[in-house]
């Protein structure tokens, strides 16, 4: 529990087993004045042919199962899997987020913003964290979120913090790629209140599912500008 707030994490893991057991643990010693941060680790294994799920157990976290593949369809699942928590964080299971900046995405949330993103454009990134792919389908999936909605954004960052209820709200359907832009893009549409605050990014452990292959960077692109495209639509129509 963080300032009196139930604090859940969903992790969606794929083939994840060298890096899900540090992340899981690192999460698990987050303290403040001596009283974990963390009530709940869900990870979501999303179909993995290795030890994922069982580093993930031996580590402290739940663990479901979601065989239909896809990054959205791993969260949905998890968050599913909830017990009523006031705050859900998301946070890959590859490494590339350090623990302890946890602190300052909740800081954020109780400091009244409903959804904090973590943003890597504003934080330090590790030399090589992101590909070249990622940085420009990053930089300009924001640029468009920015000129069609005039909201201020930097980063579609997976690390983030979200009040459960403001979650709830958004009924979000997105099972593959569009997932995070879905989630930023109904937040600013339904008025909630969206922050940014800086996070350093690692390099990953393990190869990337998506940035690492050429079919996989395709559909990250169509997912995330096919979701801009189509809530904009569906803005406009006042649907």
């Amino acid at each position: 529990m963080y300032a009196g707030k139930r604090v859940a994490v969903v992790i969606p893991a794929l083939n994840e087993a060298l890096g899900i057991g540090g992340v899981v643990s690192g999460l698990a010693l987050l303290e403040t004045a001596s009283q974990s941060v963390i009530d709940d680790i869900v990870v979501v294994d999303n179909g993995s042919t290795d030890r994922t799920p069982d580093c993930a157990r031996e580590a402290g976290a739940r663990v479901v199962t979601e065989p239909d593949r896809g990054y959205g369809a791993a969260c949905l699942a998890g968050i599913a899997a909830l017990q009523g928590p006031d705050v859900v964080l998301f946070v890959d299971a590859d490494n590339s987020v350090v623990s302890a900046e946890v602190f300052d995405l909740l800081d954020a949330h109780c400091l009244d913003a409903e959804l904090v993103i973590g943003s890597r454009t504003l934080g330090r990134q590790e030399v090589g964290a992101l590909t070249p792919p990622q940085r420009v389908g990053n930089w300009l999936a924001s640029r468009l979120i920015r000129v069609l909605w005039r909201h201020p954004i930097t980063d579609l960052g997976p690390f983030r913090a979200i009040d459960f209820a403001a979650l709830q709200r958004l009924e979000m359907q997105d099972r593959r790629f569009g997932w995070t832009v879905e989630m930023q893009v109904k937040a600013i549409q339904r008025g909630l209140r969206v922050e940014e605050v800086p996070v350093s990014t690692r390099k990953r452990i393990g190869r990337s599912k998506i940035s690492g292959t050429v079919s996989g960077v395709i559909g990250a692109a169509l997912g995330i500008f096919g979701t801009i495209f189509r809530l904009w639509a569906e803005g406009r129509r006042g649907g």
